[in-house]
């Protein structure tokens, strides 16, 4: 099967966003890019924050959009302060196109408000040959939204990490898995150490 070609986006000089008013979101970006570091089997789950803070997204925003992703059924969650998520389905298994809706709900590329009724000339009665059928404007928004969801339903979360690690050094993903690793076994020696100062004041409360 041919490999999507993946379209870089427009750039400024100094290689910024072009500040165009986009269709989808800042959360769509955030969540494509956190499903595609769940991609690689970790042995305990991915933390929501720790994915927020490897990206330089805010963490508030983080644990809004993966509760959306795992009402989606694109991944899993455990809770705890050991918890955090994995990916539900091998990633050839979910789709760009999958995660957007997941996070934007399925949001159209164009409301047609029928304004070819309202012109002055028809004094509030549009005649049947301007309003029937689909209006020709909206027509060309429907076909460009086929094609560009078509081009997201095609391309799956391994097509795009594939894309990406064919750019970046090779010791880059094994770098950010030791991180991920580090930061969950931290969180676990945390709570280890909590579980045993709290066990210490409860005998102490009981001796005295």
């Amino acid at each position: 099967m041919k490999k999507p070609r993946i379209e870089q986006p427009s750039k400024t000089a100094d290689g910024g966003a072009t500040g165009r008013v986009s269709l989808y979101g800042a959360a769509v970006e955030y969540g494509i890019h956190c499903m595609l570091w769940l991609i690689e089997p970790r042995a305990k789950p991915v933390s929501s924050r720790d994915l927020a803070e490897l990206q330089g997204v805010p963490s508030a925003l983080m644990s809004r959009i993966m509760p959306k992703l795992e009402k989606a059924g694109l991944v899993t969650s455990t809770s705890g302060i050991s918890g955090g998520y994995r990916l539900a389905k091998a990633p050839q298994d979910i789709t760009v196109l999958e995660v957007v809706d997941a996070i934007d709900g399925g949001k159209g590329v164009f409301d047609c408000r029928n304004i070819r009724k309202n012109c002055v000339l028809f004094r509030g009665n549009a005649p049947a040959w301007i309003t029937s059928g689909v209006c020709g404007v909206h027509a060309v928004m429907l076909r460009a939204e086929k094609s560009m969801r078509n081009e997201m339903s095609r391309t799956s979360l391994l097509d795009l990490a594939m894309g990406f690690g064919e750019l970046a050094p090779a010791d880059f993903g094994p770098n950010v898995g030791q991180w991920l690793d580090d930061r969950a076994t931290n969180r676990e020696i945390a709570r280890i150490s909590a579980v045993k100062d709290s066990s210490r004041k409860r005998r102490r409360s009981t001796n005295e």
